[in-house]
């Protein structure tokens, strides 16, 4: 898979298919060698995910990571304030879902971490992550 094309995507996207098709198949002919397109049977092209579906992918991995510590004896409760606040810190048109994951790492599981270090959360009781204007919050 590949991005070449992506921004003609983004920039087309809902208007006229053919024209984007047109500058997908020039942005591949100026990245890859012929001998490479030859390879390919087909192009598929992926619109970009709206701020919904990010929202749908960050309930998803946000279920995966309530999986992964529920063995460490946590349990979470996240609000629908929080898959907002990270699906809007995940949300690039361009990189499709990628960012969500960095987005989770590094506001969810990092400064977990740090609040069940400095004591000011505790495993035994349920944690609700939740959110405001400055960010997420975390609390038993």
């Amino acid at each position: 898979t590949s991005n070449v094309g992506s921004k003609a995507i983004a920039d087309l996207s809902g208007k006229d298919e053919e024209e984007m098709r047109h500058q997908v198949d020039a942005a591949m002919a100026q990245t890859f060698r012929p001998e490479f397109l030859n390879r390919i049977d087909e192009t598929i092209m992926f619109l970009p995910l709206t701020k919904e579906e990010i929202a749908e992918v960050v309930t998803l991995q946000m279920n995966a990571v309530k999986k992964m510590l529920e063995p460490q004896g946590f349990t979470l409760n996240v609000t629908p304030a929080a898959i907002g606040f990270l699906a809007d810190k995940g949300f690039d048109p361009e990189f499709g879902a990628r960012p969500v994951k960095r987005a989770i790492q590094r506001c969810v599981l990092n400064d977990l971490s740090k609040k069940i270090l400095s004591d000011e959360v505790k495993r035994e009781q349920p944690i609700t992550i939740d959110a405001d204007d400055n960010g997420l919050v975390f609390r038993n």
